[in-house]
């Protein structure tokens, strides 16, 4: 029992991954029962619930730490209402953590290897509290920067080493300065976070969890290249978010931390929310200035940039969420400490999301230089079900496939590029064995042949056939000359697209032509998926020798076409199954092919 005042703290992730598990049940079973239990008259203390951000481990959720007064954080993970009433009996008036509902080993080493820099407030203060927020460096950073000239700022920054996080990389000093010295009176700053790359949730969760943050990089910005008004321009697919910025915007203008004078600091910054409406095309900066000005999220050739005329032709700075989180750190502790982060061309941490065939989804914070394999393996626990990895798609739709060889590649702009992909804005896709490449590159160019905004014949038109092609294929009706066709408009399309969409979207075709050639050829050739992925090259059987006999691929049939008995080797009928792989999908032994 604790002996002390100091509060009891329950740390509940109310991430929107963490909502999805049941996260608000959870916090209601924990009111209910310190009523039930008298739980602050027993121990002396409050006991404090708190709703962070999501704190990385997604699919663990929902995660509950109990911090005692003078005691390390437990962590428990997969908590639901009905473990409520243990943890609080036997852990918080009895002092002895549940053991088996703790979360294991696999919990610390998925920090331990990570370095939380941006993360470092979510998952551990009141995302919504502001005085949680000034609690831990709040504010400090823009403090410090208006006791400098906005020019010092700058070169602070561009000292600092640090590169935009959005996927172009281009250094972020460089592009305030840009915007500072074109002469104006009014000047508009945008937070991009408009996140639309399949699997990726980086900038959503740093605005679930540390909103704040997001909005004193935004300030430091501002103050640097004399701007009075901001916009923070958020997909409408992400309402936690939004209501959280909302609340802290709303907050900051009720208590002068922004507005006419920022903090009675003597400048003006005002901001409000943009939501868009999920056009993939908005991410580019361009189209995203048309959104907000009312007209079509489409591509406008460059130049003029932004910078010089942006929106309502005004100079205009564009950073994504990730990029202004970093400026409240460099200036909470100076830019050579963020220098000394990472590699000679990227500096600091970066956030991937890892998705895909992984023991451990979710998102982690590494140094710049770290290694795709230390992120897959010594982060994220390696390949789930023990498979073999096959390849990973770095930076999203647009990024690149790299295979088992390209797997030492640093997390670094240029490494990146060397190896065939990109850092784009941090998603990392794991494949296994299970993956057909062809049908990747099929998928991730249908998205972003969706996604065009078709302004230009190259994208339009060129992903529309490269498209039907990739189809073909993988329904076995694929030609010779059907890859030299693929590479060639590949990098029509990349030289002569108006946007980044364009530019990039025929990437995960190149990457795996490059890597994976021999698939490709496989199913034109012998109209075979060596992956077994495509189903109108799917044959279904058991392979005897390396069947286990454990029952697993009949409980999973749709269909009921699976004949099994204890000790024996599953049979498929093969009249009565529909092809859907999901015994397959099921199988831990690679013994239905």
């Amino acid at each position: 029992m604790a002996e002390t005042a100091e509060n009891i703290q329950v740390l509940i992730c109310t991430g929107t991954g963490g909502y999805a598990s049941g996260a608000q049940s959870v916090i209601d079973a924990f009111e209910a029962e310190f009523e039930k239990q008298g739980v602050a008259a027993k121990v002396g203390s409050h006991c404090d619930i708190k709703k962070t951000g999501c704190r990385g481990l997604c699919a663990n959720d929902v995660l509950v730490d109990i911090v005692m007064p003078g005691q390390d954080p437990v962590t428990y993970d997969f908590v639901t209402p009905e473990l409520v009433e243990q943890i609080v009996e036997q852990h918080m008036l009895g002092n002895e953590p549940v053991p088996k509902k703790v979360a294991g080993p696999y919990y610390n080493k998925f920090l331990e290897n990570q370095q939380r820099i941006i993360f470092s407030r979510c998952g551990t203060i009141d995302a919504e509290s502001l005085d949680d927020f000034i609690a831990n460096k709040g504010f400090l950073g823009i403090k410090k920067a208006v006791t400098m000239k906005p020019e010092e700022v700058i070169e602070e920054v561009k000292r600092s080493g640090l590169r935009g996080r959005g996927g172009g990389g281009f250094p972020t000093g460089v592009k305030w300065s840009f915007c500072k010295a074109t002469p104006g009176d009014h000047k508009y700053l945008i937070c991009n976070a408009d996140e639309g790359d399949p699997g990726a949730f980086m900038d959503r969760s740093v605005l679930e969890g540390d909103p704040y943050g997001v909005i004193e990089g935004m300030m430091i910005a501002a103050y640097a290249i004399g701007c009075d008004f901001g916009y923070v321009y958020c997909r409408a697919e992400y309402p936690l978010a939004i209501k959280r910025l909302q609340l802290a915007i709303d907050t900051c203008q009720e208590k002068g931390i922004i507005g006419e004078n920022c903090m009675g600091l003597g400048f003006k910054f005002n901001m409000r929310i943009k939501a868009g409406a999920g056009a993939f095309v908005c991410g580019e900066e361009t189209a995203l200035m048309a959104s907000i000005e009312g007209e079509r999220g489409m591509s406008r050739p460059r130049p003029p940039f932004p910078a010089v005329r942006g929106l309502w032709t005004k100079p205009t700075n564009i950073n994504n969420v990730e990029t202004f989180a970093n400026v409240s750190y460099i200036f909470y502790n100076g830019a050579d400490w963020f220098n000394s982060i990472g590699t000679e061309g990227t500096k600091g941490t970066k956030i991937f999301a890892l998705t895909g065939k992984v023991k451990h989804t979710g998102l982690v914070e590494v140094p710049a230089g770290t290694t795709i394999k230390e992120v897959i393996y010594d982060v994220c626990g390696g390949i789930h079900n023990n498979r073999k990895f096959k390849a990973v798609q770095a930076g999203g739709p647009s990024g690149g496939c790299l295979p088992a060889e390209g797997l030492d590649a640093e997390v670094d702009y240029d490494s990146l590029i060397k190896a065939g992909a990109m850092m784009g804005s941090g998603g990392l896709v794991v494949m296994d064995e299970t993956t057909c490449m062809v049908d990747i590159a099929r998928f991730f160019l249908n998205f972003t042949r969706i996604e065009s905004c078709g302004k230009c014949i190259p994208c339009r038109i060129g992903l529309k056939i490269m498209l039907e092609i990739l189809e073909r294929i993988c329904a076995g009706e694929g030609q010779e000359g059907d890859l030299e066709l693929l590479q060639d408009m590949a990098i029509d399309i990349k030289k002569s697209s108006l946007c980044g969409l364009g530019q990039t979207a025929p990437n995960p075709v190149l990457s795996t032509l490059r890597y994976f050639r021999h698939e490709y050829e496989a199913h034109i050739k012998d109209k075979e998926c060596p992956s077994h992925a495509c189903k109108p090259l799917l044959h279904f059987r058991v392979i005897e020798d390396k069947c286990k006999k454990c029952g697993i691929c009949p409980k999973v049939c749709p269909v009921d076409c699976i004949a099994w008995e204890k000790g024996q080797v599953a049979v498929i009928d093969r009249e009565k199954c529909t092809e859907c792989t999901s015994c397959y999908d099921a199988c831990r032994f690679m013994a239905i092919e």
